[in-house]
This record gives structure tokens, C-alpha cells and sequence, in this order.
């Protein structure tokens, strides 16, 4: 099977991506991956998307964009590429089923995924008072008291965000100091509202079936000095990293010491002529659902410029 155009990935950029090409009169396939819509369907209700004055649920948005893609004629399939071969074009992607697609160009919109501690509670209050995104769903939390995990400058970025919407932000940092930069150390410690719990971890949380009611932490775990104590918090930060999805390039693309593909100044190109990047995948510093859709767009009209002039 042959496309001019894959886009692998759902989720804002894959979606608006084929909306793109779709309107373009480029035929592509999206292949969407193990979570059809991306981790925005994780989410519940989305105040930050332009268009909605009431807000709309996550799962619903992506829905939304699925549907207009369909409608204007985008061909989206279930399924999960786990393998590509970018050395020569067509480039050639394998999917879980074992089928291959053979293509003149390709958008990789696989986006990061967000890193837990592990803990079943992480699962169990998802969506009601766990979070992997502050500027996403701080705002519920307004005038209450949450926690942010991690001591890096995420954890601290996020930590400073949420201190001007919350009552008592705590900072669960496992080691006896922050990691992050001298200036944002200096930017939480100013904030009177941020308490910093340092040599401590988090053993779990509770709550009822109403959302999160609080942590079960452990302080200086493993020593003789160990000490178990709850915190009260509705929401529960994690900042401790993303993890882009780009096991399945096998290192054939040009990628940041964090494995965030590099795209070419003012494009979503990457070192491989006729591969594109959009979405979380490519972006290390926003992740955020109107940041990734633009990008969408933009890696659409790149690829149709591509195939254009490459005929």
C-alpha cells in the first residue's frame, strides 16, 4: 500500500495535520497509535482551546477533530507503526498487524509521554487530582492546595504557575536540594505560598471516588531517620519529565539529548528531506494542544510544498 503522504499519530497534530493535507487534495493515511486522540483525552474539561467559551472535555475535542477529518474525506486507520525505514523513498513504515505503507513523505506527530512514579493511585485519581500539566489544569485548582513533584526547572516552573492560582503549593523533591537553575530556585523560594519538602517521596495517595484528598509521603525513606506523614492536597502534580515517542525511529532522525526530534529553523523539517515533525514529539518547552495543532498545519503545508517541488 502507497500514500503520498503518512502522518503517524493522533492527537491535535495528527489530526489537524490530515485535515490539512485532506483539504489539499493530498492523499494521506494517519495511523493513529495506541491512544486514539493522544493523551489529551486524559484530560477532562479544556479552558485553554480557543473556540469554546464554556470549555469542552478532552476526549470530545479530539473526537471533534477526528470527525472533521473524516468528513472532509482523511483516511484514519487504527493501528501503531512500530518500525520505519527512513533510508530511502518511498519510505517504508511497518505496523503492529505486520502490514507495510510505503510513502513520499512522512509527519511524525507521536507526541511525550508524561513520566509517573508508578503508583496505582497515579491511575486511580487520573483526571480527578492528577495531572502531568500545570498550564493545563491549574486552573481548577484555584484558591486550593496542591503538590508538584520533581526539583528540576519544569517542577519549579510549574510550581511558580500554580502559586498564583493556589492557596499552598508543595514541592515533593526527592533530594536534599533543587536541581534547577540558580534563577528559578530564586523565583520559588520568593513565593511565600511554596513550601519546599525536601528528602522526600511520595508512598501513595487517597481520596474518595470524588477526586483526590491527599499524599501518603515519606521523608528521608531508608534511613533511621525515615518519618511517614499525609499532606491535604486536591491536586497532584508530576514534573518530572517527558519522554518523546521516538523508540520506533531506531536513531535514523536527528534528535535533542532528550530525544525531542530537531527540526529545521522556521519548519517542521528534520534532517531527512521529506520527514516532518509536529506536535509534542518536536517540542520540548509548550506542549500544549493549540501549540501542536498549529504545528500540524504547518508540517501539512511543508509536506505539500515537498511533494510539489519533488514530483
Amino acid at each position: 500500500m502507497h500514500t503520498p503522504c503518512l502522518i503517524i499519530g493522533s492527537g491535535p497534530a495528527g489530526y489537524t495535520a490530515a485535515i490539512y493535507t485532506t483539504r489539499a487534495a493530498i492523499p494521506s493515511i494517519t495511523i493513529e497509535g495506541l491512544q486514539r486522540g493522544g493523551q489529551l483525552t486524559q484530560t477532562t474539561t479544556i479552558e485553554n482551546y480557543p473556540g469554546f467559551p464554556d470549555g469542552i472535555d478532552g476526549f470530545q475535542l479530539m473526537d471533534n477533530m477526528r470527525l472533521q477529518a473524516e468528513k472532509l474525506g482523511a483516511d484514519i486507520r487504527s493501528g501503531l507503526v512500530t518500525a520505519i525505514d527512513l533510508s530511502q523513498r518511498p519510505f517504508t513504515a511497518t505496523l503492529d498487524s505486520g502490514d507495510t505503507i510505503t510513502a513520499d513523505t512522512v509527519i511524525i506527530a507521536t507526541g511525550a509521554s508524561a513520566r509517573y512514579l508508578g503508583l496505582a493511585d497515579e491511575k486511580t485519581f487520573a483526571g480527578r487530582g492528577v495531572s502531568a500539566c500545570a498550564t493545563c489544569d491549574g486552573f481548577f485548582y484555584r484558591k486550593k492546595n496542591v503538590a508538584v513533584v520533581g526539583g528540576g526547572d519544569t517542577a519549579c516552573e510549574e510550581a511558580v504557575y500554580l502559586s498564583n492560582l493556589c492557596k499552598h503549593v508543595y514541592m515533593i523533591v526527592r533530594k536534599d536540594h533543587l536541581r534547577a537553575s540558580a534563577a528559578m530556585r530564586e523565583r520559588v523560594e520568593q513565593r511565600d505560598n511554596i513550601e519546599i519538602l525536601y528528602n522526600t517521596n511520595t508512598a501513595g495517595l487517597f481520596g474518595t471516588d470524588d477526586g483526590l484528598q491527599g499524599a501518603h509521603l515519606v521523608r528521608h525513606r531508608g534511613t533511621p531517620q525515615e518519618e511517614a506523614f499525609d499532606i491535604n492536597i486536591d491536586g497532584f502534580f508530576l514534573a518530572i519529565g517527558h519522554q518523546p515517542n521516538t523508540d520506533f525511529l531506531n536513531n535514523q532522525i536527528q534528535l535533542n539529548p532528550e530525544g525531542y526530534i530537531i527540526t529545521q529553523p522556521d519548519t517542521t523539517a528534520t534532517n531527512i528531506p521529506g520527514v516532518f515533525a509536529a506536535g509534542d514529539v518536536a517540542d520540548p518547552r509548550y506542549r500544549q494542544a493549540i501549540a501542536a495543532a498549529g504545528t500540524g498545519c504547518r508540517a501539512a503545508l511543508d509536506a505539500e510544498r515537498f511533494l510539489a517541488q519533488n514530483k
